[in-house]
C-alpha cells in the first residue's frame, strides 16, 4: 500500500436550526400566547487518532465533510433536533493545521484524543422567547448561526523513539532489518525507499523502542529536492538520530576520509534548514559497510573521518548486512532511553518536591 502522510480536506460543520414563530392554538383558550419552539445545534466535526490506521491514503478519495444540520423549532414550544456531530478518524501522530491561518489546531499523539475542528451553529430562538408585557403576541424568531467551514491540512509525523537519516543506499533499510522485525525492501543494486518504514527492537522482555527508516536525503532536500524532503516532518518526534554513513562506497573517490565527512556535512546542512530543532537531538554516527574493506583499512579510516568531522558524540563501525556490530547499538540506545527516562523521573520528582515545599 502506498504511504500517504499529507492531506487537504475541508469540513463545514452543521448549520443551526431556524426558530419558530407559532401560536397556542387549542378550544376554549382563544389567547393562547406565543409557543414557537428553538431550532437544533448543528453538528460539529471532531478528527479521532485511531491507532488502527497508518497513513492518511482515505483522503485521497474523499476530501470534503459535512456534519448534519439541525431542524427548525416547531409549535408547541417544541425543539428541533440537534445534528449528529462527525468523526473523522486519522492515524495516532497527526497534526493539524488550519490551511488559511497557518495555525495548528492540534497535534493527536495518543489513542481516541479527540480534537474539534469545526463547531456547529447554534439553533435559533423560538417567538416564545419574545413575549413581554408590552409584546404580547410578538411574531419574531432568530435564524440558525452557520457552522465553522475550514480547510484542513493532515500531516502524519510518525511517533518513533530513533530516526534513520543519511544519503540514499547508505544501508538504512538494511540496518533496520538487522535490528527490528521490520522487512522493507533492499537489493544488492542501488535503488532508495519511497516511504517510511517502522520497527520495533526488542532488546529485551518488556524493554523496546521504535525504530523509523524515511527515504534517503540529498543536497537541496530542504527546498525540496528527492523524496526524503518529504518525510523530514517524521524525524522532528524522534528522541535520537542514528546518521548513517557508507563508509565504502563504489566510486573509490568517494570513499576517503574527507568525501565522508563531507556527506555527513552535507545531511546536516540540510537539516539545519529544515528545523534547526533537529541538530539539538542527540546525533550518534554510524559507519556503515564496514565489512567491504579490510580490519586494518576499516579502523584507519574510521579514525580519520572522526578526526576530520571533530565528531565528539557516540560513533560506531558496523555491517548492516551481516548485523555485525548492529545489536550492542541497539542495547546502547535502550540505555540511553533508560537513563533519559530516570533522568526525567528525577526532574519531576524534584519539582513535585519544591511544590510541596511552598506549599
Amino acid at each position: 500500500m502506498k504511504f500517504v502522510d499529507e492531506a487537504e480536506i475541508l469540513v463545514a460543520a452543521g448549520n443551526g436550526g431556524n426558530g419558530c414563530v407559532s401560536f397556542r392554538r387549542e378550544k376554549f383558550i382563544p389567547l393562547g400566547g406565543p409557543d414557537g419552539g428553538d431550532g437544533g445545534n448543528g453538528g460539529s466535526i471532531w478528527i479521532v487518532a485511531d491507532e488502527n490506521l497508518n497513513t492518511l491514503i482515505d483522503f485521497r478519495h474523499q476530501r470534503s465533510f459535512k456534519a448534519q444540520r439541525g431542524e427548525n423549532g416547531m409549535g408547541s414550544q417544541m425543539y428541533g433536533k440537534g445534528g449528529d456531530d462527525l468523526e473523522i478518524r486519522v492515524p495516532v501522530g497527526t497534526a493539524v493545521t488550519n490551511v488559511e491561518t497557518e495555525e495548528v489546531i492540534g497535534d493527536l499523539t495518543a489513542h481516541g484524543q479527540r480534537l474539534l475542528v469545526a463547531q456547529g451553529g447554534r439553533g435559533g430562538l423560538g417567538n416564545m422567547h419574545f413575549k413581554s408585557s408590552v409584546t404580547r403576541a410578538p411574531r419574531r424568531s432568530t435564524p440558525g448561526t452557520e457552522g465553522d467551514v475550514r480547510t484542513l491540512r493532515l500531516e502524519l509525523k510518525l511517533l518513533a523513539d530513533v530516526g534513520l537519516l543519511g544519503f540514499p543506499n547508505a544501508g538504512k533499510s538494511t540496518f533496520i532489518r538487522a535490528v527490528s522485525s521490520a522487512t522493507p525492501r533492499v537489493a544488492d543494486y542501488p535503488f532508495t525507499t519511497l516511504y517510511p518504514n517502522l520497527g520495533v527492537v526488542a532488546v529485551e522482555a518488556h524493554r523496546s523502542f521504535v525504530i523509523a527508516d524515511i527515504p534517503g536525503l540529498i543536497e537541496g532536500a530542504a527546498e525540496g529536492a528527492g523524496l526524503g524532503a518529504l518525510f523530514l516532518r517524521h524525524l522532528q518526534r524522534t528522541r535520537l538520530l542514528l546518521h548513517l554513513v557508507d563508509m565504502a562506497p563504489l566510486d573509490a573517490a568517494a570513499g576517503t576520509a574527507e568525501a565522508v565527512a563531507g556527506q555527513v556535512r552535507a545531511i546536516e546542512k540540510e537539516l539545519r534548514k529544515y528545523d534547526e530543532a533537529l541538530l539539538d537531538k542527540p546525533r550518534w554516527l554510524v559507519l556503515n559497510k564496514g565489512d567491504l574493506m579490510l580490519p586494518e583499512e576499516r579502523d584507519a579510516l574510521a579514525a580519520e573521518i572522526v578526526a576530520e568531522l571533530g565528531w565528539s558524540g557516540p560513533w560506531f563501525v558496523v555491517s548492516a548486512l551481516s548485523r555485525e556490530g548492529t545489536w550492542p547499538i541497539a542495547q546502547q540506545v535502550m540505555a540511553e532511553f533508560d537513563r533519559q527516562r530516570e533522568a526525567r523521573a528525577d526532574a519531576e520528582a524534584e519539582a513535585a518536591w519544591q511544590r510541596d515545599r511552598r506549599a
